[in-house]
């Protein structure tokens, strides 16, 4: 294990990959082998009562293996990428001072990305210019937002769906705030990570398997319960759709169908080809994806094996 520490840098492994990989199951073996501590890295796993659409490791798997970042929001509150920064940053500092080896397990790779990368330097959140831009959109429509985000900041105006509220009205605060495009600061190199980081991407070969497993852990949450776990969040009262909790793949497509827009078996599709959707632009990500150690199976054992390797050698 010392051969793994370069420059006095302490250890830290990341387990990347699309959903429905097994990645769960590959930290939990990790887990019995190595002196690891860890730490989610799931933009949905961060919200209370949200359990069975975001395949949170089980009661007994967090027993066994505690998660980080897991439960720690209420889903009416928003969280930024600097949230989580923030955030995984104190966990390992915390992990190493035990001497024990932080290990960032999850699917969201701009989470990832920042790490390695590094913040940029974007101005804090203005309420009033927040409010005054609310104002605006409801006086005119969150489509004239769009379009002078356009005017402003085209790059960062094509990467946002016209009906994002949250990351439109955020590109135009932080214009209002620096005079700068969202585009302009995030090409501002941050402060990068102080660790010396093994990193692995469950990326098989056969992508039909991975499509197959999604459906099939889609139809297991539906008889976990699931309908169930979205209607207390739906008859809550102080949630919408356009949170970004209730916009999670899974929970917006089971909130259309308790409001009676879509049918339960549009839900189920819907469900399905989004979650499909998701694991095709994570598989994009990590294909793209630099200094990376690919573990091609789907076996939990055989990608233990490959990591053990790896990090002994």
């Amino acid at each position: 294990m010392s051969k793994k520490i370069l420059h006095n840098k302490p250890l830290a492994i990341f387990i990347m990959g699309p959903t429905a990989s097994g990645k769960t199951e590959l930290v939990m073996l990790l887990r019995k082998q190595l002196p690891i501590e860890i730490i989610s890295v799931d933009s949905a796993s961060i919200y209370r009562g949200m359990d069975i659409g975001t395949a949170k490791p089980t009661l007994e798997e967090q027993k066994i293996a505690p998660h980080r970042l897991i439960d720690i929001l209420d889903p009416s509150i928003p969280y930024s990428v600097a949230n989580f920064y923030r955030d995984a940053l104190l966990e390992m500092k915390k992990i190493v001072k035990l001497g024990r080896i932080p290990l960032l397990v999850g699917g969201t790779m701009l989470y990832f990305k920042v790490l390695l990368e590094g913040l940029s330097p974007l101005p804090l959140s203005n309420i009033t210019i927040r409010s005054k831009i609310k104002m605006q959109a409801k006086k005119s429509g969150w489509l004239s937002i769009y379009k002078l985000l356009e005017t402003l900041d085209p790059l960062s105006a094509m990467k946002i769906h016209p009906n994002d509220q949250q990351r439109l009205s955020r590109a135009l605060e932080i214009f209002l705030i620096s005079g700068r495009s969202l585009t302009e600061l995030t090409k501002v190199v941050g402060k990068k990570l102080n660790y010396n980081i093994l990193q692995f991407a469950i990326l098989p070969k056969n992508r039909k398997i991975i499509h197959q497993r999604i459906e099939e852990r889609f139809i297991k949450m539906l008889d976990a319960g699931f309908k169930n776990e979205v209607n207390f969040l739906y008859t809550r009262g102080d949630l919408n759709i356009d949170l970004p909790s209730i916009r999670s793949v899974g929970y917006r497509q089971m909130w259309l169908y308790l409001s009676g827009e879509i049918s339960y078996n549009e839900m189920i599709y819907r469900g399905i080809c989004a979650t499909r959707q998701l694991a095709k632009h994570q598989i994009t990500w990590l294909k793209r994806w630099k200094n990376v150690h690919i573990l091609d199976s789907l076996d939990s054992k055989e990608a233990l094996k490959t990591i053990l390797y790896i990090i002994n050698k």
